[in-house]
């Protein structure tokens, strides 16, 4: 199979085949802990007044959205996933936008099947990856914003792509350099602890954490459903 490793907004616009959209700080790695807290889907959508319809139809559903990592007015939760954690999703529906991963899904539009990629799930998504034989692979790093080059990002794609290939990379080697990154200083500054809390970092960088894959299709404008779909 051929693998392409892409970045930003602008590579999910080019991406083709079987297509990982991956964002490890913070918006994939807190959906797979929603789902492993017992939430039963979750809707991903681009723009927040798509969000807060939902809110006006469904009332019991819960929002969890950010720009610029802070909370979004009138939404449940930031993009946190220390910050849900005294939440019971069980059997819940969750409507999520965010400033990158949703973005990328939204505008992933040539490619033949989505899922979602962090690391907390990296190795269970390279082998759904070997299961379905795809001829064509792209990993799209979303970087900040989807805008911006990230480590993280970058990182998860080249883990993946190493299961693929067998050439796994030494993780803890590549996590201790990861934490030397300027990108992680916002996780340990104290300013910024109530829209980037420590505990998110710890969270987001446990490879393998979850043996589930993330996979998504399109549900209306702007609406993606997202669905687990192994099980634990």
């Amino acid at each position: 199979m051929k693998i392409q490793i892409l970045e930003t907004i602008e590579g999910a616009r080019k991406a083709q085949g079987l297509t990982v959209i991956i964002d490890v700080f913070r918006a994939f790695s807190l959906e797979a802990y929603l789902f492993a807290r017992g939430a039963e889907r979750i809707y991903a959508v681009g723009q927040k007044e798509t969000a807060l319809a939902f809110r006006e139809e469904h009332p019991d559903y819960i929002l969890i959205g950010e720009r610029g990592g802070k909370i979004l007015p009138g939404f449940d939760y930031g993009n946190s996933p220390s910050q849900t954690e005294a939440q019971d999703f069980s059997g819940r529906t969750v409507v999520h936008t965010t400033s990158a991963g949703t973005q990328g899904i939204v505008n992933a539009s040539g490619a033949d099947e989505i899922i979602t990629g962090s690391l907390v799930n990296s190795r269970a998504d390279a082998e759904y990856i070997r299961s379905r034989q795809p001829e064509v692979v792209s990993l799209v790093a979303m970087g900040l914003g989807g805008r911006e080059s990230a480590p993280e990002d970058l990182l998860c794609a080249r883990y993946i792509r190493g299961i693929l290939t067998g050439e796994e990379l030494d993780m803890e080697k590549e996590l201790a350099q990861l934490r030397r990154s300027p990108t992680v200083d916002r996780f340990f500054d104290p300013k910024m602890k109530e829209i980037f809390p420590e505990a998110d970092y710890r969270l987001c960088t446990i490879p393998d954490r979850f043996p589930f894959v993330l996979g998504v299709n399109q549900a209306g404008d702007d609406v993606y459903l997202v669905t687990k779909m192994t099980k634990e």
